[in-house]
């Protein structure tokens, strides 16, 4: 597998899979219920939206807003690359403004399994990376 650029479609066709792959997530996805969705803007292909959905015993990924939409995460570039990259805390990132957060702050808070989960596809996803 060669080297995907971040949030370009072959990104987001990997993570598709990933997620689809993924047991763990799947396996939560029968205990949680919740949709996010991320909007990246001023990237090199501009405004890129994705979307988390877990429902009913499946987790999926993939280009577009989620639908329903619990929470909505906005961001730059800039600091969605930091926070992949791990040179920016995401905490920080919500505490100083740098995402802005709109939708159920609880359903994230009761997702944190899931998301627990994601990191670990995304863990895999991203040492084939390109973040420039």
């Amino acid at each position: 597998m060669g080297v995907i650029r971040y949030l370009s479609l072959e990104w987001l066709d990997a993570l598709t899979a990933e997620v689809a792959a993924s047991a763990e997530l799947q396996r939560l996805a029968g205990e949680h219920t919740i949709g996010v969705t991320q909007a990246v803007t001023g990237g090199p292909e501009g405004t890129v939206v994705y979307h988390l959905q877990v429902a009913d015993g499946v987790a999926s990924f993939g280009a577009g807003g989620a639908f329903p939409e619990d929470v909505r995460m906005e961001q730059t570039w800039d600091t969605a690359v930091g926070v992949a990259t791990g040179t920016l805390n995401a905490q920080e990132a919500f505490i100083k403004g740098r995402i802005l957060l709109t939708g159920s702050q609880q359903k994230l808070i009761d997702a944190q399994p899931v998301f627990g989960a994601l990191d670990a596809v995304f863990a895999a996803v991203r040492e084939r990376t390109d973040y420039a």
